[in-house]
């Protein structure tokens, strides 16, 4: 039975994770989960289904909720008053990476954005297999966070870096040409920029296939996503930025592809279902059986595969220069970003505005305060990553 801890638990990753160990339950203790606490309820309900020993909360003021919260689903359990455990709170800030320190066997990073940092480090560090899909504290990290992983500690559970994951099996690093991004090109994949000029949030939410949080729906839409995806694969898979492609894939079912030297390309297919790769990252390198519903090869269906809009979508160009820069550059261009999409789903900047919100504020880094990977800490990410929400928020200021 493998010990797992569960981050972001309340989150569609981690929702969607603890499906997957509930319908295994002979194959998996969950240990500890982690969540803001917006969600009082879910999280007393999660802690109480699963028995956690560990429930870590990053907003203090919500720690009272969690409690009155667990206390009233016990009841309505049927429990006897004292015929039950609490579990250990950890409460604050670095609840999250207070948890992750303890060594378990899988620890699931599903925490949305840049505060994913620090837990992915101590998990890490406690020696625990990381099923990643918080993309943000790897590109954020970069260098000083990969070397604290040893051969195989990093399970991806991004769909995009499961798929090529899997396809790098049918051949080893030497052997490997590129490697192909799907996107699934988000609402506005048909449309020329002229036609983005006066998008709404709205439309923009609105994802023709995935069903995500609103930082990664944006992201989406402005092809963002694919860029930070293009760097994690730089960084999980050790392939130069000239050697990875993002292609269109409307229908989301090949996930990713391995070009090999031979002309060989291995891709993974499948129903977009996040369960697939959740439980790759729980049992790696071993697979589950009846996790999700694979393609049903007795219907007529048709893939197309659309080159990318550099034109229309500069997102990923950015991204590409901000990961060839390495160094505290792929910091601030995620800091940056959140800051952007943020301000957009204010009102506060325009669509076609977020890219270039966040260009303006990777250049005038590089300027003043960049520093390479040769000098790379953690510490130093997170000055950059803090930088650049402060710069951005008087960028802004000074635009509106």
């Amino acid at each position: 039975m493998r010990s797992i801890i569960v981050l972001g638990s309340t989150g569609s990753i981690g929702t969607q994770t603890l499906d997957v160990i509930r319908a295994s339950a002979s194959e998996f203790k969950v240990i500890g989960i982690s969540a803001g606490g917006s969600n009082p309820s879910l999280l007393a309900e999660q802690a109480l289904e699963f028995n956690v020993e560990y429930l870590a909360i990053a907003n203090a003021t919500a720690a009272q909720d969690v409690q009155l919260a667990i206390y009233a689903q016990a009841k309505k359990a049927g429990y006897s008053e004292g015929n039950f455990s609490l579990p250990k709170m950890l409460i604050g800030p670095q609840a999250a990476a207070e948890l992750a320190a303890i060594s378990v066997d899988v620890v699931v990073n599903g925490i949305t954005g840049a505060v994913g940092l620090l837990p992915t480090v101590a998990a890490l560090s406690a020696g625990s297999v990381l099923a990643l899909a918080n993309k943000e504290s790897l590109v954020i990290g970069g260098r000083a966070v990969t070397k604290l992983a040893k051969p195989g500690q990093i399970v991806p559970v991004d769909s995009e870096h499961s798929a090529i994951a899997q396809c790098l099996r049918s051949g080893h690093s030497g052997e490997v040409k590129r490697l192909v991004l799907t996107a699934s090109g988000g609402p506005f994949r048909s449309m020329k920029r002229e036609e983005l000029a006066n998008v709404t949030p709205e439309q923009a939410l609105n994802h023709p296939t995935w069903s995500m949080g609103p930082v990664v729906t944006i992201n989406s839409a402005t092809m963002m996503n694919k860029g930070l995806e293009v760097i994690e694969a730089h960084l999980l898979f050790d392939i130069g930025f000239e050697n990875i492609d993002v292609v269109v894939h409307p229908q989301s079912v090949v996930h990713s592809m391995v070009e090999f030297i031979d002309g060989s390309t291995i891709a993974q297919a499948s129903p977009p279902d996040m369960r697939l790769p959740i439980a790759l990252g729980l049992a790696w390198p071993n697979r589950m059986a009846g996790v999700a519903t694979g393609c049903d090869w007795t219907q007529s269906a048709t893939w197309t595969f659309e080159p990318l809009d550099t034109e229309t979508f500069t997102a990923v160009a950015l991204a590409k220069s901000a990961g060839t820069k390495a160094g505290t550059a792929p910091a601030v261009l995620n800091g940056a970003n959140e800051v952007a999409v943020a301000a957009f789903l204010a009102g506060e900047l325009p669509f076609l505005g977020i890219v270039e919100f966040v260009s303006e504020v990777l250049q005038k880094h590089l300027e003043t305060n960049f520093v390479s990977d040769q000098d790379l800490t953690i510490e130093e990410v997170l000055k950059a990553a803090d930088w650049a929400q402060h710069y951005g928020r008087e960028l802004l200021d000074s635009k509106n």
